[in-house]
């Protein structure tokens, strides 16, 4: 039997194609059969967003000129495809965009725990099924204890600086590869796919990488 496809996704927790794309990379893989070990990296959409956050709709409309009926459509599109995904987009009014430094100080961590993805996927829905907070202290070691975890190691990590150090490397290493937006994955170290790409775009490439290995 071959080693597992190793898969590199850069990604934020507030990203929403990042979940479009990784659950898209689910069906893949289910679909196909083939073993995959995800390693998830981490990427700031929004690295100078102050603690307090921005509403979402005043975000869009401020980042990239979105009107609030384009923000509406967008909203709706994927909420509908999250809905084909089996994930849950609750968009609302008052859906905030947030700082995600800690978050990802958070998933490095259950990294060394053996529980990243759980973590990640757990942050996912935090944010946009649950609308909790994920630049909250509180709030992250709860989901931490939720997936499984000791809360009060996970807080001593995101108290301390040695997660920062992990977070601030890994993320200038990404940058110097040329990752400018997300999600970026990489397959068998070599292979770059941006942005969500399909479960089909995904499937070709997994048996074409199977099939060189056999």
């Amino acid at each position: 039997m071959s080693e597992p496809i190793q898969i590199d996704i850069v990604s934020d927790v507030v990203c929403p194609w990042c979940v479009i794309g990784y659950r898209q990379l689910e069906q893949a893989l289910n679909e196909t059969g083939i073993a995959a070990k995800v390693q998830w990296h981490p990427f700031e959409l929004n690295p100078e967003m102050p603690p307090e956050g921005q509403n979402l709709r005043d975000h869009l409309a401020e980042k990239y000129g979105t009107t609030p009926e384009q923000s509406i459509a967008a909203r709706q599109q994927l909420s509908d495809l999250g809905a084909t995904l089996g994930f849950v987009f609750d968009f609302n009014d008052d859906a905030r965009m947030v700082n995600t430094f800690q978050a990802h100080q958070l998933i490095e961590w259950a990294d060394e725990q053996g529980q990243q993805s759980e973590v990640k996927l757990a942050l996912f829905k935090a944010h946009f099924s649950d609308a909790r907070n994920v630049s909250d202290i509180d709030t992250l070691v709860a989901i931490a204890t939720e997936t499984g975890l000791d809360g009060e190691a996970a807080r001593v990590a995101l108290e301390g600086e040695q997660m920062a150090w992990n977070v601030r490397t890994m993320q200038q290493f990404w940058i110097e590869k040329g990752v400018r937006g997300v999600p970026a994955m990489v397959f068998d170290k070599q292979h770059l796919l941006s942005g969500a790409q399909g479960a089909e775009n995904y499937a070709t490439l997994l048996r074409r990488l199977n099939d060189a290995r056999t």
